[in-house]
């Protein structure tokens, strides 16, 4: 679970004090990616990825990619390491069969309309996909720095109000590689909201930009008018979540903030509970928490379901496609 640590957003005296360890970091990146041999696939690769630790909102672009080349005659299917989740896989992710800490939370959600391989070995789980025979392209959620699997397409993901925070390297900062270096993992870059970071000034000009924006459910929210809200969340950036309700005009009472990927425990369960009670107000959560959540208290939890409007939809598809479609570079090392 990662929890975004203060120092992370500034250059104090902690990120300070672990620069040396940061450099150790950059060591050992350098050196998995010197003694990595890529693997290709039959099939292209199209890798979603950040540059930081934490949350950008990767998974939900993963999903709408999904449902928009699959409007656009590909046949696609996402491969997913499972984090959170005790199969090692590679396994098809059943949601009649299969729960949160089986396959992880996000693979589970993607799951109830898509195909969604689970493998910790990510070559081993592209070729389990390229075998089915079934599909054309793989769509990789996070993985980046991953060095084994060659990509065809390298998206990065930026928060658009955190940006790469201080600009270290973990743990010092939130990079989990240098920002030159990232640039060179990436062709195309997708800054998630509102730019305040200036992420977009940062590339100047070396990457394709697009924009987007993460939306919530209107129809959920109107249906809650003037009902007091206690809303919780365990995602890489929950303030992202509280700040679109309060901008939808939802009442919110109170908020609680967790781990990304936290497990909730029935203590979890019982304070949010109480809080509600205390404020007289209905429970609500993102649908990566409501998956995560015991089958008895998904009736008393409102799901908000989150869904990504690109800023030009069609240019980024375009984008998408036209580097699908050129020949993959066998000698390239990501």
């Amino acid at each position: 679970m990662i929890r975004t640590p203060p120092h992370w957003v500034s250059r104090g005296w902690l990120a300070l004090l672990l620069l040396p360890l940061s450099a150790l970091w950059a060591l050992a990146a350098w050196l998995r990616h010197a003694t990595a041999r890529p693997q290709q696939v039959s099939l292209p690769v199209i890798c979603v990825g950040n540059l930081v630790a934490g949350g950008t909102g990767k998974t939900p672009i993963v999903s709408w990619l999904y449902d928009h080349l699959a409007s656009r005659g590909w046949q696609p299917a996402i491969l997913s390491r499972g984090y959170g989740g005790s199969m090692t896989g590679p396994v098809w992710v059943d949601g009649t069969t299969h729960d949160a800490g089986m396959c992880g939370d996000e693979p589970l959600m993607m799951a109830e309309s898509r195909d969604v391989l689970v493998s910790r070995d990510r070559v081993t789980g592209a070729r389990a996909i390229a075998a089915q025979g079934s599909y054309d392209v793989i769509i990789m959620d996070d993985g980046l720095q991953n060095p084994h699997l060659q990509k065809q397409v390298r998206i990065g993901v930026f928060d658009g109000g955190f940006g790469v925070g201080n600009g270290w390297l973990i743990p010092a900062g939130p990079l989990r590689t240098s920002w030159r270096t990232g640039m060179g993992m990436m062709d195309m870059a997708i800054i998630n909201g509102t730019d305040s970071a200036g992420v977009a000034a940062q590339i100047a000009g070396r990457l394709p930009v697009h924009h987007v924006k993460t939306q919530i459910d209107q129809e959920v929210v109107h249906s809650l008018q003037g009902t007091p809200l206690l809303a919780f969340a365990g995602i890489g950036r929950p303030a992202r979540m509280f700040d679109s309700l309060k901008e939808a005009g939802a009442q919110i009472a109170k908020t609680l903030s967790f781990a990304d990927h936290h497990p909730y425990s029935a203590h979890d369960l019982t304070r949010i509970q109480e809080d509600a009670h205390h404020h007289g107000a209905a429970m609500i959560t993102t649908h990566k928490d409501w998956i995560r959540l015991p089958a008895e208290w998904r009736e008393r939890v409102t799901l908000l379901p989150v869904s990504i409007l690109p800023e030009d939809g069609d240019a980024l598809l375009n984008s998408v496609e036209t580097r699908l479609r050129q020949p993959q570079d066998r000698g390239r090392h990501d």
